[in-house]
């Protein structure tokens, strides 16, 4: 199916968001196949769904990342952007925001507000986005639509407001009323046909229109004004303040349905249309030109160029391909553009128009169009494209921190060398993943959870065939000394021809916070200056592999006062090993002390978790600081030990039911408790014995 052009008021481009499971691919699929853009409609339940095309999509039957599909209703084009319901993929949520005009939030009819539905709204007005809703599922065991509606409304507030009553629930949900123009329609032969509105809802029709009434009337004076004095509204009137109200976000009106059956499927493809704004009624984009002012730029087709880069996947046989949003002018197949956020050339090749993983071949794209490109060389998510001779960027996509941390290494010896270029390639991709070396040497991933990275360790084995393996990171413990003490070391080693000698006394002291520090005070030579060196050396060394359990020994000050030497046998080597056996020998007497680090965490939850949250950190010998309120949330400030925070994000998940987010900070360094003290000293000791007593350093 080829796409004609159409002209702006004739676009319009919609992200599907809400909660796993409410049934987004689902009806994507079902607006397709209707439309004639997929031959058949595909299920998610039996891994066909067009939208869902990865592998790892089919095998958890849910979408992991965004999906765009494009149909024509009726001469207007309409472009889906089918987005994750998963927390730990919100990321591609956020990338779906940033290339529509307008959203629609899905919920499933048998459940209530669940998180992600939360997060999406909130992502919805945070950016300004006109929105429907959409309450799938009207058929489904246990559904209850009308109450959906309720808990829409008591979730989100008044502005939410009813387009549709439901007939029925269940099993005997058949239909809708429409309550702007008071019509009734069912499912009759798998088609929807007019009937007359049921007895026994006439008053329910009324109290509902009236909701939606005060909620659109607000969007124009004079029918608020009529509204307020109890006049008459006209149907006309209503349908104007609902495209005014829903272009202006005072508005969202809420539809029902199955995609299954096809039920409100019609209604729906209306409403997008006759409500969700086209890229002629937006706002024009602030943009920041090459003097560093704001500049508007409306929507124009033969306006400047300005595209918004809103995803970029790594394919090992594609290469990378590059979605894009075009804002404003045109762009042609083969021509070079500017990446104004990274001051370079791209040459733009073939232009692809998506349709779920099938992609149509295009000449141009022009404003208010949605198209990819393959094997753009420097251009990344979040990217501004424009042209050379008047270059505009764009303010950076954010995404929120991940706050998931696992060490990963690679699975063999094989995998070793395809590990690196592997995760380079997936960090194009992944937004929300870091890539860190930790102070105990370890490489680790920083991702949103546990199914971010499964998902994360599939495709880098699947695209790039790197196998990798992760494990809970070392706590990166120090080591130091509370007291003070003196002690000697002696290295004496006869072999043939010449010997090895070296005789140190040193005196050791806490210095808080002044890490390693070496001093002399050597009087009459009994230690030659030529030794200093291997001295001190020998010390670092001895610190840096730590004493007590491995971990680098910090914050005191060694002192070399006395000694003795050989005149044949002594050499700098003698006298580091003697510096390093003193050392060691000298902290057991010194009052050695483990620490821990110690994180500054900030914690964002609805009121309704405080209570369970705070007797969890409790659990994790955790000390709150503080508590605030910032809009809907309430935030903790505590001080929790790194050890006791492994695997703080899945667990929040739980607790707080995915409404829950932390950040954390190193704040400092305090003693680790002697009883779990006790434990790393001992792990320690069992990996020497296990490694034939020779510590290979960490």
């Amino acid at each position: 199916m080829t796409m004609k052009s159409v002209d702006l008021p004739h676009l319009r481009s919609v992200v599907l968001a809400g909660h796993a499971g409410s049934g987004k691919t689902t009806l994507a699929e079902q607006l397709l196949f209707r439309a004639g853009a997929i031959p058949r409609a595909g299920r998610v339940d039996d891994g066909t769904a067009h939208l869902d095309f990865e592998p790892e999509e089919q095998k958890r039957r849910e979408s992991l990342s965004l999906a765009v599909g494009t149909f024509e209703s009726d001469g207007t084009r309409i472009s889906l952007v089918d987005t994750p319901g998963y927390p730990d993929f919100i990321a591609d949520v956020i990338e779906g925001f940033a290339a529509v005009d307008g959203a629609l939030f899905v919920m499933d009819a048998s459940s209530g507000v669940e998180a992600g539905l939360e997060h999406a709204v909130a992502l919805g007005r945070s950016t300004g986005t006109a929105a429907c809703f959409f309450i799938n599922k009207g058929d489904r065991e246990n559904a209850d639509p009308t109450a959906a509606l309720d808990a829409l409304r008591a979730s989100f507030g008044d502005k939410v407001a009813p387009l549709q009553l439901a007939i029925g629930a269940a099993e005997s949900f058949e239909g809708y009323v429409d309550l702007v123009h008071r019509k009734a329609w069912h499912l009759e032969g798998g088609k929807e046909v007019e009937i007359p509105i049921p007895d026994g809802l006439a008053a329910e029709v009324a109290r509902r229109r009236d909701q939606l009434l005060e909620a659109a009337a607000e969007a124009d004076d004079d029918v608020l004004t009529k509204y307020l004095e109890g006049e008459e509204i006209s149907d006309p009137e209503l349908e104007a303040c609902l495209r005014k109200g829903v272009k202006d976000s005072v508005l969202a009106p809420v539809l029902v349905g199955s995609a299954t059956k096809g039920i409100g499927l019609r209604a729906l493809l209306d409403a997008i249309v006759r409500y969700l704004p086209s890229p002629a009624d937006e706002a024009p984009v602030k943009a920041t030109d090459k003097s560093g002012a704001t500049v508007e730029v409306p929507a124009d087709d033969s306006g400047p160029l300005l595209a918004r880069v809103f995803k970029t996947t790594a394919d090992p046989f594609v290469g990378r391909l590059t979605y894009l949003r075009i804002l404003s002018g045109t762009l042609h197949s083969q021509a070079h553009v500017w990446n104004s956020t990274r001051n370079e050339d791209e040459r733009i090749g073939q232009l692809l128009l998506l349709h779920g993983k099938e992609q149509e071949p295009i000449g141009e794209l022009k404003a208010g169009e949605i198209g990819a490109v393959a094997k753009l060389t420097a251009t990344e998510t979040g990217d501004a494209l424009s042209a050379r001779e008047k270059p505009l960027t764009l303010p950076p996509l954010e995404f929120p921190a991940p706050s998931l941390v696992l060490a990963i290494e690679p699975q063999t010896k094989g995998d070793l060398d395809k590990m690196g270029p592997a995760l380079a390639r997936m960090l194009e991709e992944e937004p929300t993943v870091r890539l860190e070396r930790s102070t105990t040497g370890e490489q680790t991933l920083r991702t949103m959870g546990e199914a971010h990275t499964a998902v994360i360790i599939e495709r880098l084995k699947r695209k790039f065939g790197a196998a990798i393996v992760t494990h809970t990171p070392r706590v990166p413990y120090k080591e130091t000394i509370r007291g003070k003490t003196q002690v000697h070391g002696r290295y004496k080693k006869q072999t043939g021809g010449h010997g090895m000698f070296g005789d140190v006394w040193l005196e050791l002291e806490p210095n808080p916070e002044g890490g390693v520090e070496f001093a002399e005070r050597i009087v009459g030579g009994s230690v030659p200056k030529g030794f200093f060196a291997g001295v001190e050396k020998g010390i670092r060394e001895a610190a840096e592999g730590g004493v007590l359990a491995g971990y680098p020994l910090s914050d005191f000050k060694a002192t070399l006062y006395d000694g003795s030497f050989h005149a044949v046998d002594s050499n700098e080597m003698a006298f580091k090993i003697a510096a390093s056996m003193a050392l060691k020998d000298g902290v057991q007497h010194a009052k050695p002390a483990l620490l821990e680090p110690i994180m500054a965490v900030e914690i964002r939850i609805p009121e309704a978790y405080m209570g369970e949250v705070n007797r969890d950190l409790n659990g994790r010998r955790g000390r709150v600081l503080g508590m605030d309120t910032n809009g809907e949330m309430q935030v903790i400030s505590a001080h929790v030990p790194l050890a006791e925070l492994a695997s703080y994000a899945t667990e929040l998940r739980s607790l707080a039911q995915g409404r829950g987010s932390f950040t954390m900070t190193l704040d400092h360094y305090d003693d680790v408790p002697g009883h779990i003290a006790e434990k790393v000293i001992e792990s320690h000791r069992k990996e020497l014995e296990a490694a034939g007593g020779h510590s290979g350093g960490h």
